[in-house]
Order: structure tokens, then C-alpha cells, then sequence
């Protein structure tokens, strides 16, 4: 079944995506090694392994670059044997390729850096829900991410089971510790938008650094109260001053050791979300392969 890249990133982030694989087609310019080699007749078969155990994503993604290259039915040239997202034994194979050879070589590296880097993401954010399995927390990205890759790196993260924090900065209108101070503080920041915006205002997060600042983003009632590097101490303190009506976010300084006990911080008043900017900023890559092998001369 084709699938459109519309429906898996929405029109805005699709264009971004054919963007980004234009691009890196266009970095490595001319194959002059394989067309130097192989002719129009020369046909081979490929298969996409991966090196370690992980899970893959970004397989919705190779008919895009067989299209960039030119191929008006990229689905004749490769077969799936696993689902998207699916979690792989060291040496299983992803998908099969039946394709000319010298496009074949042309598309391998770039299937590889985009698989592996999203089958990465996917990787972190695995560890990362596992730490919270159990709470009530859920796990959020950051905008964090790879220029150029943001609807990539934020579909890897959901594939993965988590869930996104805004893309853009128009989705959610975030007010940041250098908003308050140049504002003059929170009530006046928040006003000026609820001003400007009207009825058509977006939802509005305030991070807040300690108590007084939640207390005034509290009596402003935001969508979000954002809990900024604040230790377990000052959570448990600062998480019950948030009405449920108002959802609150723990952000900065999380990683693997810590999201547990961040998450555990106060039974009174749990977060509803943990957002966490390592799993797209440093998520290792997978180790995937594409070996190729000439089928006809």
C-alpha cells in the first residue's frame, strides 16, 4: 500500500521532508564511481541488515528517495519484511531491493543516514519510557533537534511511543525565562499575548524557576507550567502548587539516572509530562547495512 508523506508528517512537515532528502541527494552529487562501472542493464540485490539489535525507523521513507532520483514506481524496487518500528534481532533483515545497480549505490548511502539516525532516536526513547513505566508521567521531546530534521527526528520519537512537544514555535506560545525578564514578568507577558492573540491565542506554557514564579503563573492559569532544572527537593514543593486543571511539565538537566526520580518527586501532585532534549540531540546511531550484490551483467 503506498503510503503519502502527508499523511505521515502532515503538508507543512512534508515539504520540509522532500526538502531534506533533495539535499542530501544533491551533497553527494554525481555517482561517478557506479555509473562509471555499470550500464542501464545491470541489475542487483540489496538488502537492508541491521548490525545490532534495535529497533528500525524510516522505512516509509525509501520510495521518497527512489522518487528523488528519478523513478516514477519506486515500490517495484523494494520489499519491507518488517513493519515500521519493529524491533530487530542483530542480522535481520528490514528490506529487500531489486534495483539497477548504479541506483541502488546511489540511494544506499542515504537510505542509511536517514534509518539510522531515526532507528537512534527511536533507541533513547525506548530507555527513556522504560524509566517511567509505572507513573503517570509522559515523555516529551524538545525542539533540540537536527536543522532540517525537526518532523524527522519528532516522528522517530512517536514511532517510538512517546509523544512531541510543539514543532513550531507557532503551535504553543512558550514563555522563557528571557520573555519574563524582558516583559517584566509573568502577568504582563502572558496579558500582552492573550492581548494580542485574542480568541485565536494559542496555548501558552510559562517556565517558572521557583516558587514565586509558579505561584504568579498559577494565578494566570497558562495551559502548562514548565518546572525549569529544579531539583527533587523543589519539585515536591513547587508540584502541588499546580492545579490539575493546569497540566505541568518537568524540563532541564534529565537524563537516564534521574527521569525516574524526577517523576516520583510528589506523590501529591505527580507532572503530567517530562520533556527531554537528550533523546533527539544525542541519541547514538543504529547500525544498519546495505549489502548489494550484482545479480546480472
Amino acid at each position: 500500500m503506498k503510503q503519502n508523506l502527508e499523511d505521515i508528517f502532515g503538508v507543512q512537515g512534508s515539504q520540509y521532508v522532500r526538502e531534506i532528502i533533495k539535499l542530501a541527494l544533491a551533497e553527494d552529487e554525481e555517482d561517478l564511481t557506479s555509473n562509471g562501472i555499470f550500464d542501464s542493464s545491470d541489475i542487483s540485490y540489496g538488502k537492508l541488515i541491521a548490525r545490532q539489535d534495535t529497533y528500525v525507523v524510516g522505512l516509509p521513507l525509501i520510495p521518497f528517495i527512489f522518487q528523488a532520483l528519478g523513478v516514477e514506481d519506486p515500490e517495484k524496487l523494494y520489499t519491507l519484511k518488517v513493519q515500521e518500528g519493529s524491533y530487530l534481532k542483530n542480522n535481520d533483515i528490514a528490506a529487500e531491493f531489486h534495483a539497477n545497480t548504479a541506483l541502488l549505490l546511489k540511494a544506499e548511502r542515504i537510505i542509511l543516514n536517514f534509518i539510522t539516525r531515526m532507528s537512534g532516536i527511536a533507541n533513547i526513547t525506548k530507555l527513556y519510557l522504560r524509566e517511567l513505566e509505572g507513573t503517570t508521567v509522559k515523555l516529551l521531546d524538545t525542539r533540540k533537534t537536527l536543522p532540517g530534521h525537526r518532523y524527522l527526528d519528532k516522528y522517530a520519537v512517536r514511532i517510538a511511543g512517546a509523544m512531541n512537544h510543539r514543532i513550531t514555535l507557532a503551535d504553543m506560545l512558550m514563555i522563557k525565562n528571557n520573555h519574563i525578564d524582558a516583559a517584566g514578568s509573568i502577568t504582563k507577558a502572558v496579558e500582552k499575548l492573550r492581548l494580542v492573540y485574542g480568541e485565536k491565542c494559542p496555548p501558552i506554557i510559562v517556565e517558572c524557576r521557583d516558587k514565586n514564579e509558579v505561584l504568579e503563573a498559577v494565578a494566570v492559569k497558562p495551559q502548562r507550567i514548565l518546572l525549569d532544572n529544579m531539583d527533587i527537593p523543589t519539585l515536591a514543593e513547587n508540584l502541588p502548587y499546580i492545579p490539575k486543571e493546569i497540566e505541568a511539565e518537568i524540563s532541564g538537566g534529565v537524563n537516564l539516572e534521574t527521569i525516574r526520580s524526577l517523576a516520583l518527586s510528589s506523590k501529591k501532585r505527580p507532572a503530567d509530562f517530562i520533556s527531554v532534549g537528550r533523546i533527539t540531540h544525542s541519541a547514538p546511531i543504529a547500525d544498519f547495512s546495505l549489502r548489494v550484490k550484482r545479480i546480472t551483467k
